[in-house]
C-alpha cells in the first residue's frame, strides 16, 4: 500500500495518523502467532483429535480452507461441427447453424424461402 503523503491535507494526515495508531495498538494487544498455535495444538490433543481430522490437512498447523474454484468452461471455439445447411446453387457453400448466417442464406431467407429447405438430409 502506497500513500502519497504530499497530496494529503493536514486534516487527512491527522486522520491517517490516528488510524495507524489504532491499528498499532490492536496489533500490540495480540499474542504472538507461535504462542496461539501452541495453545490450539494443545487443545486439539487434549480433546483427542488430530489436525487432519479437524481441518482436513496433514500439517501440524491449522490452515483456512482454500476457496473452491468453478470448473473451467469448455469452449466450442475451434471445434469442428458438421454442416446443417447447403446452398442449392453452390454445393460447396455450407453452414453449421452456428454464428451469423452466411450471405447466401440470408438473401434466400429474406426473399421468403424457408430455412428448412436448405437442410442437409
Amino acid at each position: 500500500m502506497s500513500i502519497n503523503l504530499d497530496a494529503l491535507s493536514a486534516k487527512e494526515l491527522q486522520a491517517l495518523i490516528t488510524q495507524a495508531k489504532k491499528r498499532k495498538t490492536t496489533l500490540a494487544k495480540r499474542k504472538p502467532l507461535v504462542a496461539v498455535r501452541k495453545k490450539v495444538m494443545a487443545l486439539i490433543k487434549a480433546e483427542g483429535y488430530t489436525v487432519a481430522e479437524l481441518f482436513g490437512t496433514g500439517s501440524s498447523a491449522p490452515r483456512a480452507a482454500a476457496p473452491r474454484k468453478a470448473a473451467p468452461r469448455k469452449s466450442t471455439a475451434g471445434s469442428k461441427v458438421a454442416p446443417k445447411y447447403r446452398n442449392p446453387g453452390n454445393s460447396t457453400e455450407t453452414w453449421t447453424g452456428r454464428g451469423k448466417q452466411p450471405r447466401w442464406l440470408a438473401t434466400l431467407t429474406a426473399s421468403g424461402r424457408s430455412l428448412d429447405e436448405f437442410l442437409i438430409k
